[in-house]
């Protein structure tokens, strides 16, 4: 049990949303989204920044969310998987890696969404290098990649 005077009172905007918590300043950011905010999207696979599983937006960069202290986000807008669907409306690279089959076991995909998407933000027309560069801090054992690949290059084009 942690003791209350360790505790650290810190207001962490989320998917634009603030959300006060009071946290022991080693807690990493994936732990406090998950176990504080109720926010499981985001996966920890590895705990040390190896599969990309735990990727979040901090400021519109991916970032290991394992390794990034939470009290460190204070100020600054995280984006979780959870923030890119609008409601009922899945973002569109949600729909096509569903629509490519990119999604097996799902682990990994809350983090491949997440660096897919601060790769469209920052090049709208990636080449599949590109791609590939962009989702190389995330790893997955199941579809083999090409499916995921699909799908980057499809929302590219339907959000040009």
């Amino acid at each position: 049990m942690s003791n209350t005077s360790n505790l650290n009172a810190v207001e962490l905007t989320v998917n634009g949303v603030p959300y006060p918590v009071a946290i022991e300043t080693s807690r990493n950011l994936s732990g406090v989204l998950r176990d504080e905010l109720g926010l499981t999207g985001t996966k920890e696979g590895c705990d040390d920044c190896e599969c990309g599983a735990c990727m979040v937006l901090l400021d519109g960069q991916p970032i290991n969310s394992c390794s990034y202290l939470a009290v460190q986000a204070q100020g600054r807008e995280i984006t979780t998987v959870e923030g890119l669907a609008e409601g009922d409306d899945l973002h569109p690279l949600q729909r096509n890696i569903l629509a490519a089959g990119g999604v097996q076991c799902g682990f990994c995909t809350p983090g491949m969404l997440m660096s897919a998407t601060a790769l469209l933000e920052r090049n709208p027309d990636p080449s599949q290098d590109e791609i590939k560069i962009g989702l190389s801090g995330n790893l997955c054992r199941c579809t083999g990649y090409a499916k995921i690949l699909d799908a980057v290059s499809n929302t590219a084009v339907e959000l040009r």
